[in-house]
């Protein structure tokens, strides 16, 4: 990735990660919209949540949100040596596909992480820092894709 998007990534991470949980829970409930069918991929102690709403509010999920967010922040950190991260990521990959997420959901989730930016950022949400975070996403399913390797 070549400069300024590093710049704008960390930039924009910042004002995000101010308030982790709270903009995590958006991409949430923006990809519990987008993708319902993904709802019941989530359960804890052989519980099935009824809604999204008792899904976000569950104590396991916002932990879920809490490790995701990490995640990113790990991707940003490393934004400009994300190889670093490959094998962390398959192995991510790996567990995803172990519970029944399928490669096409990324798409979804890359819609929802863009829409969690946008509402968080408002106007700094340029379509300077929206590209490069596509950019970024796009590097992280690609590693995290290696996880269906072999299918």
């Amino acid at each position: 990735m070549e400069r300024p998007e590093p710049e704008l990534i960390r930039q924009s991470w910042r004002e995000v990660s101010r308030s982790p949980l709270e903009h995590g829970t958006v991409l949430f409930a923006r990809l519990f919209d987008l993708e319902p069918g993904l709802l019941p991929l989530f359960q804890y102690n052989c519980r099935r949540f009824s809604s999204p709403e008792d899904c976000l509010s569950s104590p396991e999920f916002l932990d879920h949100i809490r490790k995701v967010m990490l995640v990113i922040d790990a991707a940003v950190t490393n934004v400009e040596d994300l190889s670093s991260l490959e094998e962390y990521l398959a192995s991510l990959g790996r567990k995803h596909r172990a519970v029944g997420v399928k490669l096409s959901s990324f798409s979804t989730v890359g819609e929802s992480l863009l829409y969690m930016l946008e509402k968080c950022l408002g106007p700094a949400f340029t379509p300077a820092t929206r590209a490069a975070w596509s950019q970024l996403y796009g590097a992280v399913v690609q590693a995290m894709s290696r996880g269906w390797d072999g299918e």
